[in-house]
């Protein structure tokens, strides 16, 4: 790990990271889709993205909780894009889909901090997650200034025979709760 030390004029030593990476998530609560995890490295301003599929949040695979191995291949896609030899602190959103970076940045020597993540990179993950309901086929006007967890199953009760596929399947809610309650409402 590289960083610049300085001795204040206190004798206090601190560091002085020459860049950031910011870390996010978006779509961990939400009933469709997976999960986009986004890193934006400050202070360039860069911003990159990946997607871990909704098959990690469906059986088999959410049981082996897939969707945190695919969080730390993403990790090293930030690493291999997003660091050099200038020295970089992580700052990594505290949500637990992203527990599994923070470990593998610790155990590969980064500085990591687990934060709260407002502002730009929330903004930008945020609007990642939307496109890409957008994509499929989900009108962002349905669920209006935010989306819900009871406007996107409104959604997929709308033709749960082809929605289901798409819905986190791997949550025991959605077996013995939520399926049942798409399928009644997608009867009236």
């Amino acid at each position: 790990m590289l960083f610049i030390r300085l001795v204040s004029t206190m004798g206090l030593e601190s560091f002085l990271w020459q860049r950031e990476i910011l870390i996010d998530d978006s779509g961990w609560g939400d009933l469709i889709l997976g999960v986009v995890i986004g890193a934006l490295i400050l202070p360039d301003h860069k911003y990159l993205e990946r997607r871990i599929p909704v098959s990690s949040f469906q059986p088999p695979h959410f049981k082996k909780k897939k969707y945190l191995d695919d969080a730390v291949q993403i990790a090293e896609e930030i690493i291999e894009v997003m660091v050099d030899n200038k020295p970089v602190r992580f700052k990594v959103c505290s949500g637990y889909v992203l527990s599994s970076v923070r470990r593998y940045l610790r155990n590969h020597g980064f500085y990591v901090e687990e934060v709260e993540i407002t502002g730009e990179l929330q903004e930008l993950v945020e609007g990642s997650y939307i496109k890409w309901c957008e994509e499929i086929g989900v009108s962002t006007e349905m669920w209006g200034s935010k989306r819900s967890f009871w406007s996107l199953l409104k959604w997929v009760a709308k033709n749960p025979k082809d929605r289901e596929r798409i819905v986190k399947t791997g949550w025991k809610s959605w077996r013995q709760k939520w399926r049942a309650k798409a399928y009644e409402m997608s009867k009236t």
